[in-house]
């Protein structure tokens, strides 16, 4: 049972606004971002790692639509673990939740300051952090609103890119084939990094209680989105793949503006940094939205101070801990070098979906509907663990201060669940 404080908030997504929000978070955090990491561990085996991590993200996207359709409550993977497999699961997969993302909000603010104004970037991404939080305070329709325009942006500069790279005479389908360097274990860790590019759909779950007719909007809006982002992200991937070469791609600091001026079009270069920037911004939207609305779901339970719990009476939006939020990602963003955030984020979000999938696990004891959720499981498991040992190594050192803080805590609804 969730514990509310105040009204509740208001159902205004249909599937249209919910895909699209999926999307803002994906496309702004993944294509820009994680190609040149994955190009660096796996050379063109990064589109094997792409469908790999396509491949976790399914089985992940299926285990919470059929949760969320369950339980249409804001908070994601944080309700289910709870509800399913009891109170500590629950907690532990909302705390990497909101550890995780809000690293992955720093990185975002700086990647917009990195290509607005890169002497500036972190005066920027303090700037981006606090409009948008005033965006999302504004009401989530805004944002939703807000997040379309962006999506629409970022996709139209993407078309332009994989035209200009695949009918350019720099183009050579060979570079597709070059070996895999770091191997197998090259493939898993570039499918670890990719997956970071996946995690956006999460914010459809965690957007539960504002989405019209749960069961069914959000089992239709999470596939959908994936996929979209799935194709987008393969075309992008082949694109600059053909142009620059693994080498080229995995030492690019910023692979798409460098695909398109070795493709013969340096007028783009100028254009594809906006888009960039726009679509961290879209990115960056989507993500406090979603990590605002686990911290209400924790802070309903007591698991983080109540007085975060409170939701607006005017705008419906659960105020105080969008401001929380958003004051630790701008403090972050003001004075922390977070390029190692992408495979920290990973590793939370991997862990935050292993539990998803323990909880799907539940659901139905029939073997067929168990198979998704065991792959999806094991999936997690495998590319947390395949990602570079730095962010092991403190990814699961904040899991463990997360389980201790729990048993220091440990409230009146401890043990509550299945």
């Amino acid at each position: 049972m969730t514990h509310t404080s105040g009204p509740e908030l208001r159902r205004t997504l249909g599937v249209g606004d919910a895909v699209v929000i999926g999307l803002g978070s994906m496309v702004g955090a993944g294509i820009f971002a994680a190609l040149a990491p994955a190009a660096h561990a796996a050379g063109s085996g990064l589109l094997l790692g792409l469908a790999v991590a396509a491949v976790v993200a399914y089985c992940n996207a299926t285990s919470s639509a059929r949760l969320a359709a369950l339980y249409p409550a804001s908070g994601g993977t944080y309700v289910y673990g709870r509800e399913r497999l009891g109170d500590f699961w629950g907690y532990l997969a909302g705390w990497a939740f909101v550890v995780g993302k809000t690293a992955s909000c720093a990185a975002m603010a700086l990647t917009v300051g990195a290509y607005v104004w890169p002497g500036q970037a972190h005066a920027v991404a303090v700037a981006a952090v606090a409009a948008l939080t005033a965006v999302n305070y504004g009401g989530v329709q805004k944002s939703a609103w807000l997040t379309r325009v962006i999506v629409g942006v970022v996709l139209a500069v993407l078309a332009f890119v994989v035209v200009v790279c695949l009918t350019s005479g720099e183009a050579d389908a060979g570079r597709l084939g070059i070996g895999v360097p770091g191997g197998a274990g090259g493939v898993l860790q570039a499918a670890g990094l990719l997956f970071f590019a996946f995690a956006g759909y999460a914010r459809i779950a965690t957007l539960g209680e504002e989405v019209r007719d749960p069961a069914r909007t959000i089992p239709r809006a999470i596939p959908l989105a994936l996929g979209i982002a799935l194709v987008v992200y393969a075309a992008v991937a082949v694109a600059v793949l053909s142009v620059l070469g693994p080498k080229g791609l995995g030492e690019a600091a910023a692979p798409l503006a460098d695909a398109v001026r070795a493709a013969g079009a340096p007028w783009l270069a100028p254009v594809v940094r906006v888009g960039a920037a726009v679509a961290a911004l879209g990115s960056l939207l989507a993500l406090i939205l979603g990590v605002s609305r686990t911290t209400l779901a924790m802070a309903r339970d007591r698991r983080l101070p109540g007085v975060l719990a409170v939701v607006h009476p005017r705008f419906r939006v659960p105020h105080r801990a969008e401001l929380a939020v958003g004051a630790v990602v701008a403090v972050l963003a003001a004075t922390v070098d977070v390029r190692g955030a992408i495979g920290f984020s990973s590793f939370g979000v991997l862990a935050y979906y292993a539990v998803a999938n323990a909880s799907a696990w539940t659901l139905d004891p029939r073997p067929a509907t168990r198979v998704v959720p065991v792959v999806g499981l094991t999936g997690c498991l495998v590319l947390a663990f395949s990602l570079p040992w730095v962010s092991v190594a403190v990814g699961a050192g904040v899991l463990v201060v997360g389980a201790v803080a729990y048993g220091v805590r440990r409230g009146p609804g401890a043990g509550r669940g299945r």
